[in-house]
């Protein structure tokens, strides 16, 4: 594997810039500063006796007068996988389920609301090249799959959304494979799913196997959040460390720093509900939009007889 240029981007900049530069690059990268959030002690040691990262931050929403704050904790987890990816399938999805069970724990302590695991994380990230055995045994069923009743079983405990990107088997529909995420109540019930639809093809990268191209719906439209890849144990190619490392953005273009790109770690964001409205009050974009317009132009683009119309002299 690869070694880490750097263990984070906040780790470089701070290490190599001046405190004026530091600011003024910061304030360009992540817009609005967040607020650094104060979380229980408890939850730091849990976290430093399991070997990962927690941080957490706050965004901030200008007072109202007639609606009071509405915050809800959101935790992003990423993680390597235990195991080697030469290992049995089965104990590969329950050393993950362990690892994942103790992470949440700790999202418990810091009174994280939704819970986002990363892109595939019951399994090396194998399929954006290599649709073969083993790495199609990962493979699982949305809705009553032995992730999604560990994920029920979290959620109900936590009374916490849980958002679960899996490898979907898809047994309804000739076992059709799918990157899903599946998002499940804190009642523990399974609200819906979602199917990834656009993927970039970059070199050896090629993920259009398991995306949603194929006219079908999708359900719940809430997108694949965290989309995060596994270090160590990439079936086809050595993706290094990270692929990216987790952060979360605001409306408003701020965003919080990132987590490790070297380590596993869970990232609590706290969101004021109230920034999406003021921001959507001063771009007022809904307003002045022409949806009917753009969906009858998009909908005669689609068709195989399409041809634009070019007004020559």
């Amino acid at each position: 594997m690869a070694e880490p240029e750097w263990e984070s981007l906040e780790q470089c900049l701070e290490k190599h810039l001046p405190p004026t530069d530091l600011r003024e690059v910061k304030r360009l990268l992540y817009g609005k500063e967040t607020r650094k959030l104060d979380l229980p002690s408890q939850a730091l040691e849990c976290a430093a006796e399991g070997d990962f990262e927690l941080q957490g931050y706050a965004f901030e929403a200008a007072e109202e007068q007639l609606r009071g704050p509405r915050t809800v904790r959101v935790g992003l987890v990423q993680n390597r996988i235990p195991l080697p990816a030469e290992a049995p399938v089965a104990k590969q999805v329950s050393a993950l389920h362990r690892r994942i069970e103790a992470i949440v724990e700790v999202a418990a302590m810091c009174g994280v609301n939704i819970i986002c695991f990363q892109e595939a994380w019951t399994m090396p990230f194998a399929f954006c090249t290599r649709e073969k055995l083993p790495w199609t045994e990962f493979a699982e069923s949305a809705e009553d799959g032995p992730t999604t009743r560990f994920c029920q079983k979290l959620a109900k405990k936590h009374n916490m959304v849980v958002v679960s990107p899996i490898l979907e088997r898809d047994g309804a529909h000739g076992d059709v494979l799918w990157n899903t995420a599946v998002v499940i109540s804190n009642s523990g019930a399974v609200l819906g799913k979602t199917r990834k639809n656009h993927i970039p093809r970059v070199g050896d990268f090629n993920e259009r196997v398991h995306v949603a191209d194929r006219g079908q719906e999708r359900g719940h439209r809430q997108p694949l959040l965290h989309l995060r890849h596994q270090p160590r144990g990439q079936a086809h190619k050595d993706f290094g460390y990270f692929y990216g490392s987790s952060y979360v953005a605001a409306p408003d273009s701020s965003r919080t720093p990132g987590l490790s790109r070297t380590r596993d770690g869970l990232l609590v964001a706290e969101l004021n509900l109230n920034l999406c409205r003021q921001v959507n009050d001063v771009w007022n974009f809904k307003m002045t939009g022409r949806y009917d317009m753009y969906a009858r132009e998009l909908a005669e683009a689609v068709q195989p007889d399409y041809r634009p119309h070019i007004v020559r002299e």
